[in-house]
């Protein structure tokens, strides 16, 4: 089902209690109950049994990753595909990290599912 992976983000990663979820996606509680059941049993099959996940569908624009550099602390954004810094652009040292994103890495702009079990 195309909707099990906006399902499970809306009910476990953001908390939403499931009359609010089915609400902001259109669907009725007792569907969306069935929408997120479905997701778990795939996810606690891939997870238990050491299956694929194949994640397919929805539109995702990426957007930019933050590093920080260890030595002057300075910080900076950097869009996708562009590469990883090989030195601060303030103090030129090469000890830098990228800054854990918030929420994943990039902005949802439509709908996916997720199909799990699919390869051994």
């Amino acid at each position: 089902m195309r909707d099990e992976l906006e399902a499970l983000r809306l009910a476990d990663l953001e908390g939403m209690y499931q009359a609010d979820a089915a609400e902001k996606m259109g669907v009725s509680r007792q569907t969306f109950g069935n929408i997120v059941e479905s997701a778990r049993h795939k996810v606690a099959d891939v997870l238990v049994n050491g299956r694929a996940l194949r994640i397919q569908g929805g539109v995702f624009k990426m957007t930019e990753r933050t590093f920080t550099c260890t030595s002057c602390q300075h910080q900076w954004k950097v869009p996708f595909g562009t590469g990883r810094p090989q030195v601060c652009p303030q103090c030129r040292n090469g000890d830098i990290h990228r800054v854990p994103a918030e929420r994943g890495c990039g902005r949802r702009a439509g709908r996916g599912g997720f199909h799990g079990g699919v390869r051994p």
